[in-house]
């Protein structure tokens, strides 16, 4: 019994872990990013770093929620209808993810700047400090 039980174990394990994957995520590179907002003015723009983050610099179009808020999914779901696809993004792509399993949670469609602000700006792509 307990080889069968010692056999099975990280068979079970390896079937909840892959429960948990974020294949409903898209995470893309700066320049699909900016292809894909730009393509579909609908698609809600949303930063969520701090609020002093975003002041130095943007992607335009962009509605800031910091995503250490205790109420960060309130304050997305104010703002945002149900249903509709958040492109999404943080400084370098951590809290971005972070952001996108709550939000997925809630029935958003999500598509993730992969590497973040930093990697948007690597490619020259344009910031607004407005």
């Amino acid at each position: 019994m307990f080889k069968t039980l010692l056999y099975l174990f990280p068979m079970f394990l390896s079937s909840l872990f892959s429960c948990q994957s974020s294949t409903d995520i898209e995470s893309v590179s700066p320049t699909a990013f900016s292809k894909i907002i730009d393509a579909d003015p609908s698609i809600v723009r949303l930063d969520v770093r701090t609020p002093a983050e975003y002041a130095e610099g943007h992607i335009a179009g962009s509605l800031n929620v910091d995503v250490t808020s205790p109420d960060f999914v309130q304050r997305v779901q104010q703002q945002v209808p149900k249903g509709k696809t958040i492109a999404l993004y943080c400084r370098s792509g951590r809290r971005s993810k972070m952001a996108a399993t709550q939000l997925l949670k809630q029935g958003y469609k999500i598509i993730e700047l992969e590497s973040g602000i930093l990697g948007w700006m690597s490619q020259q792509l344009p910031v607004s400090k407005d």
